[in-house]
């Protein structure tokens, strides 16, 4: 029997309820075990309960008031023995224990579904809005369901680590329930694309950011932590939140290139780069031209480059630059001169430095020497 509240819309407690009466009262009498067709009518009950919006707990206090109006169909004690009252209760205990098991089940089904369909649909937002292809009204509609107003700005942070993130693995569920635990989950979006995981967050949001890159870099004991993350810039609209995405993943690009050291990246740090690559035959050109000659050298030219890098990241302070590269001041003092010999820029004049820092910088990006260049 279907229930209906005053709208119209079927009342599920009150339908379980009767559901319940009916069955329990039936046990009541014959003391039997409920039948597989009940059960799966409980289950199928606490699915559209969970469905319909009513939690656990209400559906169970439907049943179990069902349970104590059936228990005053109990016999009474002048008309019933001991052993009869007591096969009685222990057929209607198993009955209600069986129900709620079965309700239980059914609705957590219903929850999981909904989970995974949310999932499914966050996930799909997330590839259109990084796609940048979609309807706009279709998409800001969709959007607006989760609480996105795609006209504000917004920033877009990406993760990476040893091994590809999956689809519901441990790590991405773990930064995500930390996230939605501290902050509304109606300013971010988290997902995994490509094998990385990553955040869009709303305008002013910068500590969802901050605590995104705190979780992916340091999830915990047995999750997968982030090798690097990186942060694009602020941009508004449907555009922007691309354009930030592939400003994020330019700078993971370069990072790994350059072979930089440092975890937490910030597009706005790492412009020049792009600046310098805009024009890639140029850039090629200055490799050439300026550090061309050091493959002359005796081994090869990298040992000469990794010498003008780790120099530069010393400070050009010699005696850190030679205990960093495991020499002597001695032979770092021959190595430097003939970068000066080979290439006719002295690595101790400012200018001069500039313009080796530069050309090894581009060398990484364009990986050389290990690839030819191509003006």
């Amino acid at each position: 029997m279907t229930v209906a509240n005053g709208t119209g819309a079927p009342d599920i407690p009150s339908e379980l309820a009767h559901h319940c009466l009916d069955l329990l009262t039936d046990v009541s009498r014959t003391g039997r075990l409920l039948r597989r067709a009940e059960l799966e009518r409980l289950r199928e009950l606490g699915e559209r309960g969970a469905e319909a919006g009513h939690g656990l707990r209400e559906l169970v206090g439907s049943c179990l008031g069902a349970t104590r109006a059936a228990w005053q169909h109990l016999p009474g004690p002048g008309s019933a023995t001991a052993a009869e009252l007591r096969r009685t209760g222990d057929a209607l205990l198993a009955a209600i224990q069986a129900a709620l098991g079965a309700l239980g089940e059914g609705h957590e089904r219903a929850q999981r579904m909904a989970v995974r369909q949310e999932e499914a649909n966050r996930r799909e937002l997330v590839n259109d809005l990084l796609h940048g292809r979609s309807d706009f009204g279709r998409l800001a509609e969709r959007a607006e369901r989760f609480g996105l107003r795609l006209a504000a700005g917004y920033t877009v942070a990406v993760a990476v680590a040893t091994e590809p993130y999956l689809e519901g693995a441990p790590a991405a569920h773990r930064v995500l329930r930390e996230l939605t635990g501290r902050y509304d989950d109606r300013t971010l979006l988290l997902a995994v694309r490509d094998g990385r995981l990553v955040c869009i967050a709303s305008d002013g949001e910068q500590a969802v950011l901050t605590a995104f890159t705190d979780l992916a870099l340091r999830p915990g004991a047995g999750y997968l932590p982030a090798q690097r993350v990186a942060t694009g810039r602020r941009h508004a609209g449907t555009g922007g939140i691309v354009r930030s995405y592939e400003e994020a993943l330019g700078t993971l690009e370069y990072a790994q290139r350059l072979e930089l050291p440092a975890q937490r990246l910030r597009a706005e740090e790492l412009l020049v780069f792009p600046v310098l690559m805009r024009d890639r035959a140029a850039m090629a050109d200055l490799v050439r031209t300026v550090l061309g000659p050091l493959t002359a050298a005796r081994g090869g030219a990298r040992p000469l480059l990794e010498t003008i890098t780790v120099q530069a990241e010393a400070g050009y302070v010699n005696a850190e630059t030679a205990r960093r590269l495991g020499l002597s001041v001695r032979a770092l003092g021959y190595r430097l001169e003939r970068i000066r010999d080979l290439t006719g820029y002295d690595p101790a004049d400012a200018l001069h430095r500039y313009t080796l820092e530069t050309a090894v910088m581009g060398a990484r990006l364009l990986d050389w020497p290990d690839q030819p260049l191509r003006i």
